[in-house]
């Protein structure tokens, strides 16, 4: 899908160029900046003109005959900790230019309710040397998607250079799309409609829907959770069932060798992914710096945060306390305030990005100052301002050792993001759409995080394998931790960090953290059991029949290293991971808000419904 971020930064890619150095034929380059480009926020306006979203906004409006509009009233005041809705008071003239009888902005900023049309975008030639990449957008309400159509003309300039944000893009003139002119942009639109709006996406079966692993009825799969199904846009990170993640193109051996470090050969940093994420461009060393020190400045947590987590027993899950701590955030909304006092739809991404921002930088201070309240007796340890943001929360939990700094910036670098479809990542997109401010959204994100098939395996994994040391010891053998597995299994239980609702091999997150271990505690006798399960594990599990993908995951690593540097909380997992999916999540609701992406709301069916269907369907 051709995104008109991509579009509007075409020339400026095309200038820049020339300032990309080479790792070999390895890599897939993005642009790589230039040291002026110091300020995050400046690179992304450049990439979101506000005549482009407004115009993309206008132009769906437009073209809907009848709307049902949703409408969040606005708030007339915040408690603390709270954000109670109250009735539009109708009698009441806005502080807008319209009346209050459209409640205060206008009718663009609520999105029509979920249509039935769907719409795919006209294939567009692209260069031989590139890849091609899926140019169906995702169903708007009235079947359209906030894209930009650009000329067909053939540019051999850009061809020749293996850059994946080049490679994405069609081929175009040197110049900008007029995005002025609305009438060049409405015929593309109309005529992708007319020409393509009954092209389906894919077959949506009862079969994809249930899923209870009874491939010979169809219909079974209609409750499996939706699996295979497209139907999110997910700017900043892809899942290839074989080649793993990709944040924005770059795999995570490839993040390992672009994105700058702490120290030479080191692990990424943090916070350099976050600036490909939000930007698709390679930052340098000094604009990582930059934004790692615009973080610190947006760290201060609100005495009335710790006051609400306070409340809770400190026997309260640290998840919940998390979750707890970042609601009260909500507090200092910049989204919310500029919603109440009549903010434009096009500038919805600048308090967005404000947001994110902040809870980012905050969320480190509140997930260690649980871990510190819980297991330390409230001993909290301040943020140094001379610290990178991964060793900065390793330094707040009370680890200061130079490999746990590095470990954590490896871990919070890897768990950042996973496309969209995943209950933390969706659940935030969900609540997005109906225009919640990103502490509502990423609070609802942690609740999803906290379930046990989702973030809570993370900590399943370390007392399961600790379980299996308690029983056998640290010297078992492969046969014997062969029949350990298959006891775990034959009582109706599960092998914990093993296998994935996507992947169909060995998680490269796994790998990467194998490497971290072999590295740096090869005799670790957690890790030499957990290299022993990636032998016997999944020919078992192969054995079994039931499992698509044998093979690890992320999970079933993680708290192994964390172990042996001394974090040996298992219940306190989760929220490393939590802390880790706030500049993924948070980079998407930016975009999110960018894009002009409408309200999700999806059909749903009773299983009658179902019955008579599929009656009549055979």
């Amino acid at each position: 899908m051709v995104f008109f971020r991509s579009v509007s930064a075409l020339s400026k890619l095309r200038s820049r160029l020339g300032q990309q150095s080479s790792l070999g034929n390895s890599v897939r380059w993005l642009q790589i900046q230039s040291s002026s480009d110091l300020d995050l926020r400046s690179q992304l306006k450049e990439m979101i003109p506000e005549q482009q979203v407004s115009e993309i906004m206008s132009f769906r409006d437009s073209n809907v005959a009848q709307l049902e509009y949703s409408f969040q009233p606005p708030i007339s005041s915040l408690p603390p900790y709270s954000n109670p809705s109250s009735p539009c008071p109708s009698s009441k003239p806005s502080s807008n230019s319209q009346s209050c009888s459209s409640c205060a902005l206008d009718k663009a900023l609520y999105f029509p309710k979920l249509g039935s049309a769907a719409a795919i975008a006209q294939p567009i030639p692209i260069s031989p040397q590139s890849q091609p990449i899926p140019t169906s957008p995702q169903p708007h309400d009235n079947g359209f998607s906030p894209i930009i159509v650009p000329t067909q003309d053939h540019d051999t300039s850009l061809s020749s250079i293996p850059n994946p944000v080049i490679d994405s893009l069609p081929n175009t003139s040197s110049s900008h799309i007029p995005l002025s002119t609305n009438n060049r942009l409405s015929e593309r639109l109309k005529k992708i409609k007319a020409e393509h709006g009954k092209v389906q996406l894919g077959n949506i079966t009862v079969d994809m829907l249930l899923n209870l692993n009874h491939s010979h009825l169809s219909i079974l799969k209609v409750i499996g959770g939706m699996r295979g199904m497209t139907g999110l846009l997910w700017e900043t990170s892809l899942l290839d069932p074989d080649e793993g993640i990709r944040f924005r193109g770059l795999s995570i051996p490839e993040c390992q060798k672009v994105l700058p470090t702490a120290i030479p050969g080191g692990e990424p940093l943090p916070e350099g992914l976050l600036w490909l994420l939000l930007t698709g461009k390679v930052p340098n060393k000094e604009q990582v710096d930059a934004l790692s020190k615009e973080l610190r400045t947006r760290a201060k947590v609100p005495d009335y945060v710790y006051k609400a987590i306070n409340s809770l027993p400190v026997t309260s899950h640290p998840m919940t306390q998390l979750t707890t701590g970042v609601m009260a955030l909500q507090v200092q909304s910049e989204f919310q305030k500029a919603y109440e006092k009549g903010i434009h739809k096009s500038k919805f991404w600048e308090p967005t990005y404000e947001d994110s921002l902040n809870l980012i930088a905050q969320i480190p201070v509140v997930a260690s100052y649980v871990y510190r309240r819980v297991y330390k007796e409230g001993q909290v340890i301040p943020l140094d301002d001379s610290l990178d943001y991964g060793a900065n929360f390793s330094h707040m939990l009370g680890f200061d050792g130079p490999q746990m700094q590095e470990l954590m910036r490896l871990y919070v670098t890897i768990h950042t993001d996973h496309e969209g479809g995943n209950v933390s990542a969706h659940t935030a997109h969900l609540v997005s759409s109906a225009l919640s401010d990103p502490y509502l959204s990423f609070a609802a994100a942690l609740n999803g995080l906290a379930g046990p098939l989702h973030g809570l395996a993370n900590q399943e994994v370390l007392l399961w394998i600790k379980s299996v040391v308690e029983e056998c010891g640290e010297n078992i053998t492969t046969e014997q931790l062969k029949d350990y597995v298959w006891k775990t299994l034959n009582s109706g239980k599960v092998v914990p960090g093993f296998g994935h609702g996507v992947l169909r091999k060995t998680d490269p997150r796994y790998m990467c953290q194998r490497e971290f271990a072999l590295k740096h505690l090869p005799d670790d006798p957690l890790f030499q059991l957990v290299s022993k399960l990636y032998e016997v594990v999944p020919p078992v599990l192969t054995e079994l029949g039931k499992v698509k993908n044998p093979w690890p995951n992320v999970d079933a690593h993680s708290g192994v290293l964390l172990n042996h540097f001394g974090l040996t909380e298992a219940r306190y997992f989760t929220v490393l991971f939590g802390v880790s999916r706030s500049i993924g999540i948070c980079s998407q609701l930016i975009w999110d808000r960018a894009l002009g992406l409408p309200l999700e709301r999806p059909k749903s069916v009773t299983m009658e419904w179902l019955e008579n269907y599929c009656k009549k369907a055979t």
